[in-house]
């Protein structure tokens, strides 16, 4: 009787458990590196990677800002703060209006030190996996020394709302970095 009692709990907070992490969406680095990649492809990949699933699927900004808050990361995104800790201030705001935000990346492409994302942003976790919803964006990192120095982006709104978004939240310009 309490192997049964035993067992049945360890399903129900197993399932639990699973069920609090299937919400999350996990970039699969493996399943996006290419073959050609030189070993410090790989790792600057991998750094990227660390800082977008905890950044943009995990929202653990208290990670990104110990491990990447470097007064050397340049935002050239015109519409969000300077700096790591302007990028999380503004996300973590973000996610107080859409907590389901995700970053799913589709494709990761590595020169030297660029590493490039081609991903589908999302809102509600209704919209992943639906390419007439959320966002297409592209961004671009560069790498120094180890570190995220620079950030650029290109973002295109796919559905209405996405495209109302970004008229209405597009004009202010946050920092003078310029866009190139």
């Amino acid at each position: 009787m309490w192997k049964q009692i035993a067992s049945t709990l360890l399903i129900l907070v197993s399932t639990a458990t699973f069920a609090k992490t299937a919400d999350k969406l996990i970039i699969d680095l493996d399943a996006l590196q290419k073959p050609g990649w030189t070993e410090q492809e790989q790792a600057n990949a991998a750094l990227v990677t660390d800082f977008v699933q905890n950044l943009m699927n995990n929202h653990n900004f208290d990670y990104v800002l110990e491990r990447y808050n470097d007064s050397a990361y340049v935002q050239h995104n015109r519409n969000l703060p300077d700096k790591v800790t302007g990028l999380v201030g503004f996300l973590q705001e973000f996610v107080e209006d859409y907590p389901d935000y995700t970053y799913d990346v589709k494709h990761i492409y590595v020169d030297g030190d660029y590493v490039i994302f081609h991903s589908h942003a999302t809102l509600k976790q209704a919209d992943r996996g639906n390419d007439q919803k959320g966002m297409n964006i592209i961004d671009t990192w560069r790498i120094e020394d180890g570190r995220i120095v620079e950030h650029w982006d290109s973002i295109q709104a796919l559905d209405t709302f996405m495209r109302f978004y970004s008229l209405v939240s597009g004009g202010d310009i946050e920092n003078d970095n310029g866009v190139f």
